[in-house]
């Protein structure tokens, strides 16, 4: 996947990505709707630090959810 490219679609695929990685509980919170291309590079950045990590601590879970929070939309 081409994520080079600020689409809807590139979006959804990181956003389902995390959530997946994360295997977040509260999943309504992490629609990719609530986020646009607006901070993409911000959420691409996410996306590959949770993608390189082997595990994820519940506290750096608890920082990676809160920073997902802070790029959703307005």
């Amino acid at each position: 996947m081409d994520l080079t490219q600020p689409t809807a679609e590139n979006v959804s695929y990181m956003i389902d990505k995390i959530k997946e990685k994360l295997r977040m509980v509260n999943v309504d919170a992490m629609k990719a709707d609530n986020f646009d291309t607006e901070r993409y590079e911000d959420l691409v950045y996410m996306y590959e630090m949770v993608m390189k990590r082997d595990k994820i601590t519940p506290n750096e879970m608890q920082a990676i959810a809160a920073e997902l929070g802070s790029l959703r939309k307005a």
